[in-house]
């Protein structure tokens, strides 16, 4: 296995380390290149301050420039400032080497143009390589700092593209999933069908074949709920439905209506605190806040009726965005928190079928409503004392919402 270390060095590749020896006299460079070529440096010479300049309008990659300050027709100074006034120069050092002990106002003049340091003749070998060496260092640094950038970059751009394939390959799975379940519907309403059939007009048969087609019929009931649960939740994905102000307290008293038989069935109670007026797909908040009401009646207590409250507060996050917490609290068999998570989780069920009835697929809807409306929801309870579902919207639709808004 790869330590952090060994990738680092697979990513980083050694630098050529290019230096540019500058003086008029011959001599003076045979005597820096003998001094610096026992450190595996790359080392190019110019003659004077023109031939320096000629060599840069070639190459643009040297680590580190050496340049005697007293030389003919172009000095020193005069060639660091036309050396940096190339963008793609500038971020090459020049140490000064000269014979000469500058007063403050000329050592100022030679950092004014561009140099880092000097050197003064005659050049003392360990200092002259100490000095290059600190320059080499630092070059090395950033190159590596560069590269590791650069590495990274990479990565993010190949980690969008792979969200981007992602989020097209889960939207052909939601699509798929949605034709598949639609054309599941018509074999299986046949299967009942005749299920039925066979159960009312054929007489004949045995208790044991009665009750074999029983099975059957109470099979297929099933899997038709889980084929219309599925339908739901790739439609919730698929379908771009428009955003449009929601005033969630008739919202609520629709389902409530629609649900008449079963709260009667249940004599469950309802209390319903005022609740906001919020930018939804009205549709889709229905269906949420219906599956949360219906859970809530499924999994009540058989020793008491059950008692649904529903309310809302609204929220200021860290960053000052403002929210509404839609409560639906009920007084029923509960859960461990520790299931919490899970039981937002694709076909995740905490009872058997026997115990009660249902798909699994019924809040993973209202996680995926919840986060196409930017919002979030979030369970708590503790067993035998009820649960408690947090629904966050955002109090003003996004923008990228607003700007589709009819």
């Amino acid at each position: 296995m790869h330590n952090q270390a060994t990738i680092v060095s697979e990513i980083v590749k050694k630098p050529e380390i290019k230096l540019l020896l500058v003086d008029d006299r011959e001599d003076n460079l045979l005597a820096i290149e003998a001094i610096l070529e026992q450190d595996g440096y790359s080392i190019h010479k110019a003659r004077s301050g023109r031939a320096a300049l000629r060599t840069l309008l070639k190459e643009f990659d040297f680590t580190l420039i050496l340049m005697d300050v007293q030389m003919p027709d172009l000095n020193g100074f005069e060639t660091a400032t036309l050396i940096y006034e190339r963008d793609l120069l500038k971020h090459i050092p020049i140490i000064f080497i000269t014979a000469n002990d500058y007063t403050e106002e000329n050592i100022f003049k030679g950092y004014r143009m561009g140099g880092v340091d000097y050197i003064y003749k005659p050049i003392n070998p360990e200092l002259l390589r100490t000095k290059v060496g600190v320059f080499v260092e630092l070059y090395r640094k950033n190159h590596q700092l560069l590269q590791q950038e650069q590495h990274l970059t990479r990565l993010n751009q190949q980690l969008m593209e792979n969200v981007q394939q992602l989020k097209s390959t889960n939207e052909e799975l939601e699509r798929f999933a949605y034709a598949a379940s639609h054309d599941l519907q018509e074999p299986l309403r046949k299967i009942m069908l005749f299920s039925e059939r066979l159960s009312s007009q054929y007489t004949n048969l045995d208790e044991v074949g009665l009750g074999f087609i029983q099975k059957i019929i109470r099979a297929a009931g099933r899997m038709q709920g889980l084929i219309k649960n599925i339908l739901e939740f790739s439609k919730s994905a698929v379908h771009q439905d428009a955003f449009e102000m929601t005033d969630l307290n008739a919202l609520i008293e629709s389902i409530l209506s629609d649900l008449e038989v079963s709260i009667e069935q249940k004599q469950a109670v309802f209390i319903i605190e005022p609740l906001p007026i919020l930018k939804t797909i009205p549709e889709q908040l229905r269906q949420l806040f219906q599956n949360l009401i219906i859970n809530a009646l499924k999994f009540s207590k058989e020793t008491a009726h059950p008692e649904i409250r529903i309310y809302a507060k609204r929220v200021e996050n860290k960053e000052g965005e403002q929210f509404y917490n839609i409560y639906v609290k009920d007084n029923g068999i509960g859960f461990e928190q520790k299931f919490a998570d899970q039981i937002f989780t694709l076909f995740s069920r905490l009872h058997s079928y026997d115990q009660f009835e249902g798909t699994g697929i019924g809040l993973s809807i209202c996680k995926k409503i919840a986060e196409k409306h930017n919002g979030s929801i979030t369970a708590f309870s503790i067993p035998g004392e009820g649960a408690t579902f947090v629904l966050e919207l955002p109090a003003k639709v996004p923008e990228a919402v607003e700007q589709s808004l009819p």
